[in-house]
Formats: structure tokens, sequence, C-alpha cells
């Protein structure tokens, strides 16, 4: 349990990005007590100002939620494989009392996911001046059916326009209502999610027809049990 509290703000930056082999990657999020909020934010720069001051090596991204009740943030990281998880931050641990006085107090509740990255199922084209993400969860019925359906729509979009448009997760483990899958689309800025593009059901009835999308539209959706969606905007002054 100590391990994963110092996790909390010891882990390496993604920006929700594409990876080209197969990672593992980790996402905390956090609800911040009503009201504390700014001593949030404050403790965060202490620990960033101590964190540099040590001679930390680590980066990261915390993201500000913009939707949904509450104050949440989501913190995520990217390691290569289990073993990662144990590697020690010699300055982290010089400044973990910063954690435990300056930033749990304001932490109403902590929510740790671990994800498995899909470099097949995922964009090639993000680049780091991204700092708006759109993800999108789902709580899959038939993993089978929703891989085989989502496969179909990514070979369309290949074919139509050279690549696909988001990043897919697949979630390994976590509470009964936690996701299955998750796919993030990221953005240069919230001015850039005002251009119209079709739907990806749209390109696949003109690439394929009315009935052949209806089909595969139908399939996605009875093999999903629940969906739901958060846009997140990057906190450049509490990342690192």
């Amino acid at each position: 349990m100590k391990k994963l509290l110092f996790l909390v703000l010891l882990l390496p930056v993604i920006a929700m990005a594409q990876v080209a082999e197969r990672q593992i990657l980790t996402m905390s999020e956090l609800t911040i007590k009503q009201g504390h909020n700014e001593q949030f934010k404050a403790g965060v720069k202490m620990y960033k100002e101590c964190y540099e001051k040590n001679k930390g090596t680590e980066s990261w991204n915390l993201w500000s939620r913009i939707q949904g009740e509450g104050t949440v943030y989501a913190l995520t990281g990217l390691v290569k494989n289990w073993a990662e998880l144990d590697k020690d931050d010699e300055a982290g641990k010089a400044c973990r009392d910063i954690v435990i006085n300056m930033i749990m107090p304001h932490i109403e509740k902590s929510v740790y996911h671990l994800a498995s990255t899909m470099p097949e199922m995922s964009t090639k084209k993000v680049t780091p001046d991204r700092t708006v993400v759109w993800v999108t969860y789902f709580r899959v019925k038939n993993s089978t059916v929703f891989n085989a359906t989502l496969k179909e729509v990514h070979n369309t979009l290949k074919a139509v326009e050279g690549d696909i448009r988001g990043s897919w997760y697949s979630f390994m483990g976590g509470a009964e209502d936690a996701p299955d899958y998750m796919v993030t689309t990221s953005y240069k800025d919230l001015a850039e999610m005002d251009i119209e593009k079709d739907g990806v059901w749209k390109i696949m009835e003109n690439k394929h027809g009315v009935k052949k999308a209806e089909q595969v539209r139908n399939d996605f959706r009875g093999a999903i049990d629940d969906s739901w969606g958060y846009t997140y905007i990057l906190n450049k002054e509490m990342s690192k």
C-alpha cells in the first residue's frame, strides 16, 4: 500500500500517446476534497520543486477533468513491464513527506488503474504538443465480438484516411464497475475539437454501404455493456 501511495506522484510521463510496443499504462484518478483544490495544487508544486532540487529524473503529466462531479485530476504513466514498478526513485523518497503532509490530506479518493497499450489498434500520429484528450471508456460483455468489430472499423479507417484516429488500451484487472477498454483522442487545444469530421459509422457506410455499416455498428453496440467519456486538459504548471 505504501508503495502505491508514492507511485501516485512518481510515475513517468505519457501524453495518452501511442507507442510502438505493447506497454503498461498506469493511471491514477484523484478526486479532490471540496474547497481543497488550491491546497492540493500548492502541494504538487512543492513536490515538483523538491523533486527537481533533488535531481529527480522522472517526469509526469497531470490532467484536469472538465466534466463530471467534483474536481478530478488524472495522473498517467507508462512502464515497459511489471518489473519497472519496483524501480526505486531516490529523489521521490526524499520528497515523500510532502506527499504525505501536503498532498494526500486534500485527496478525497484515489482510484488506480493499469491498462495494456494496443499498438495494433492505435494511431501513429500523436505528437507531444497535444494538450487536450477526449477519453471514452467501455465496459464490455462480449470481448470477442467487440475486438472483431473494432478491427473491422480500424481497417476501414486505415484504408480511407491512412491511419486510426485514437489510441486504445485494455484494462488489466480492477473493480467490478471498472472499464474494460478505453480510447483516447488527442488535440492541440480545445479549439481543434470544433473541427468537424465524418463519424466512423458514416465512413463505414461510404466505404461498404448502409447494410454492412449497420451490421458492424449493431454488433459493436451489442458487445458493450456501458460506455462514458470525459475531456482532460493538461495542467502544465503541475507537470514536469
